[in-house]
């Protein structure tokens, strides 16, 4: 089972989401690990990249091993992200655009940029080609939600104007920007964008907790491939039940608590070498809780690993556990990440007046570094 998005080949049809401070290079590394796919980069601004910014920079960043190599941009003007996917492209830096339309968050559409930004559908048209244009031979594709509100759904339009503007493949979280990430997604506008859309590949997101989820979203949707964000924490393996379950192989066991202690002492020290003695093992501690979600600890220790202070510190601290300990049954019902939501969307004031006034834009829509 197959996905081709442009000249890349993605098999199994699985893409890892971008997640802001979570899917780094360390950790697309380890997910490589467990299966194939995509595996998208945090997502960087289009402004920020072309004025050289440290953090945009670092955020760009791949291993030397990875490959093909993805990353997510935002912008919201359509010649700052045309100019940024140009260089990089011309850098020789990625294999693959993905552009941000789907952030919910506060600090993002309340300037009228991402999951806000699509209700101006032909702005966010000319946006898509001036990314398609400037990545030439490079493929561009759209991650979206279903729009602001329930009354303002935008999905739809939004799917067949990327198409239209020469967008490779389209993904959709099946939520709006106002569910954030309450309730369940719903699979059902996967199926109708893949109806809207045409012969451009649809990739679906939302509560992919377990191989059987993707499977189930597939034959219900008929989506082309999945993309997997929150399910996937403290649970690299997920690529390999996926990879397993999508090629009809045999399933391999979840992993018990000794293989778990090693891949977070593996994954903290990666961290460390890639951010920095300090900042690696900072930005490590939320991985904690979701590793060992479900194992029988102790409310001390989990307490303790939430400040853990180095890697010498994190081996003392899962040094007592006792490594002969299962999995537990069905970890991928114990929800990860962020769970928050229904919120009122933050728009620049006048937004959903007119879906052709850009007026209402704000001054500081394309100067966000990341999202999330």
């Amino acid at each position: 089972m197959t996905l081709r998005i442009g000249p890349v080949t993605v098999d199994p049809p699985v893409v890892l989401a971008p997640m802001a401070g979570i899917t780094n290079a360390p950790f697309r590394m380890l997910c490589r690990r467990f299966g194939g796919g995509l595996f998208v980069s945090e997502m960087i601004g289009a402004r920020s990249y072309l004025q050289g910014q440290e953090k945009a920079a670092m955020l760009a960043a791949f291993d030397p091993e990875e490959s093909p190599r993805s990353i997510q941009l935002y912008g919201t003007d359509p010649a700052t992200v045309g100019a940024a996917a140009e260089r990089l492209v011309g850098e020789g830096r990625v294999d693959h655009i993905d552009l941000n339309f789907g952030c919910p968050v506060p600090k993002v559409t309340r300037h009228g940029g991402g999951a806000a930004l699509p209700f101006k559908h032909r702005h966010f048209a000319a946006i898509v080609a001036a990314a398609v244009a400037g990545a030439g031979h490079v493929p561009v594709t759209v991650k979206m939600r279903m729009g602001i509100d329930d009354d303002h759904l935008t999905h739809l339009e939004a799917g067949r104007a990327a198409a239209d503007s020469g967008a490779a493949a389209v993904a959709l979280h099946a939520r709006t920007a106002q569910q954030l990430y309450s309730g369940s997604a719903r699979w059902d506008a996967i199926a109708d964008l893949k109806a809207a859309v045409g012969d451009i590949p649809v990739l679906g997101n939302g509560d992919i907790w377990s191989a059987d989820d993707a499977l189930a979203m597939m034959a219900r949707t008929g989506c082309d491939g999945v993309v997997v964000g929150r399910g996937c924490l403290g649970r690299p393996w997920l690529f390999r039940e996926l990879d397993e379950a999508l090629t009809r192989r045999p399933r391999t066991p979840s992993p018990g608590l000794g293989e778990v202690i090693d891949l977070m002492v593996g994954h903290a020290a990666a961290l460390e070498a890639w951010l920095g003695s300090g900042i690696g093992i900072r930005s490590f501690r939320k991985h904690t809780g979701w590793y060992l979600k479900g194992f029988p600890l102790g409310n001390d220790l989990r307490v303790a690993l939430n400040g853990v202070e180095g890697l010498d510190h994190l081996g003392t601290l899962l040094g007592s556990l006792d490594r002969s300990l299962p999995h537990p049954a069905e970890p991928e019902r114990m929800r990860r990440g962020h769970t928050r939501g229904p919120r009122p969307v933050r728009l620049p004031d006048g937004w959903l007046d007119d879906p052709d006034d850009l007026g209402a834009l704000g001054v500081g829509a394309d100067l966000t570094t990341s999202g999330g």
